[in-house]
């Protein structure tokens, strides 16, 4: 039960939003205040870290705590203020070229880590802010201003580091689908542990229509397949396409085609400490298969505030030092007055 009552204007700040018109980081920002709004958590309680982009714009957008710091370091300075801070619910706003590149070794060694907090990727394949250079998720052959011909890089696909950081938790959603964000998002709010969601959002200016082929209404049901968890992966017109397990890899059917029935369809469990199937999952890509969304994993882990916590809490049992102050008031001591040293004192 939500006892405070929030609603989303609660955490909208006063300041003006400057995104561009259409740019999907509205939606993914309104879905997250809606989250907030109905977690029941003080308002007093939350903090939003950002890195640099146009979507690291977001702490100045948001009613409440808040850092906008420098490039690629939103999820060290976020790690710092949760270890810290354990009882705040910390939120990390950050860019594919934020996260993915001059961010990313921070950024598998927080999923690593499994410090308890939530991460959401703005992935529209480029570099918006700087104004269109090619991103580390830019797709092979794209022309930006930063590769004229044409980018000869393979892009990363930032599910697969989560799961090669050995990941607890990731999910995937779409910009305009604000139910699905919603919840995603709230998921990601609940888990214990690094939650990271990677959004695919549209920039309008730089690379409009990006993930056309999977929003369009005219495809997205051949094309989106939304994980429920416990249930059968299924999609496509009237549900009549699914997912099947066959000679270790995933495989699109038809049901009722080729002697495929409603039982042969794959079942969906974000649960399974095993990532193989989560990261097949991932891996789907059009046009061979449907492109995954919804919470694909979801794994219970120790979480590294909290062992870090229990350890502090062990070691001060045994030890009459228990903290800095103590340290630094141990042993011979001086009080400064305005006439000087006063006698000195041992402790």
């Amino acid at each position: 039960m939500n006892e405070f009552n929030y609603t989303v204007k609660d955490f909208k700040s006063e300041n003006e939003v400057r995104w561009c018109p259409g740019c999907g980081d509205y939606a993914i920002m309104n879905a997250i205040q809606r989250v907030m709004a109905e977690m029941g958590i003080a308002h007093k309680d939350f903090a939003v870290i950002s890195g640099i982009g146009c979507s690291s714009r977001f702490p100045y957008y948001m009613s409440t705590y808040g850092f906008h710091t420098i490039h690629g370091r939103a999820t060290a300075v976020a790690s710092g203020v949760r270890c810290a801070n354990p009882d705040l619910n910390v939120w990390v706003i950050t860019g594919d070229g934020d996260s993915m590149a001059i961010g990313g070794n921070h950024f598998i060694h927080l999923v690593r880590r499994n410090i308890n907090l939530n991460v959401i990727i703005f992935n529209n394949k480029i570099y918006g802010l700087t104004k269109g250079q090619y991103s580390p998720t830019t797709e092979k052959g794209f022309k930006s201003k930063t590769s004229p011909f044409g980018t000869i890089e393979e892009p990363f696909n930032p599910g697969q580091l989560v799961i090669g950081a050995g990941g607890t938790f990731f999910a995937r959603s779409i910009d305009g689908n604000i139910k699905l964000s919603q919840e995603v998002f709230g998921e990601a709010a609940l888990h214990e542990g690094t939650s990271i969601v990677e959004v695919l959002q549209n920039c309008m200016i730089y690379n409009h229509g990006v993930h056309d082929l999977i929003t369009d209404p005219a495809y997205r049901a051949e094309r989106q397949l939304m994980l429920k968890q416990g249930e059968p992966m299924r999609f496509g017109e009237d549900n009549r396409k699914g997912i099947v397990l066959e000679k270790g890899k995933l495989k699109v059917v038809t049901v009722g085609e080729n002697g495929i029935t409603p039982e042969d369809i794959l079942v969906h469990d974000a649960t399974d400490p095993d990532p193989s199937i989560h990261l097949a999952l991932i891996r789907m890509h059009l046009p061979e298969f449907p492109v995954a969304l919804g919470v694909i994993r979801k794994v219970a882990a120790p979480t590294y505030d909290r062992e870090m916590k229990e350890q502090i809490l062990r070691i001060q049992e045994n030890r009459k030092i228990k903290n800095m102050d103590d340290l630094l008031r141990s042993g011979n001591t001086w009080e400064v007055k305005d006439n000087g040293f006063s006698n000195g004192r041992e402790k």
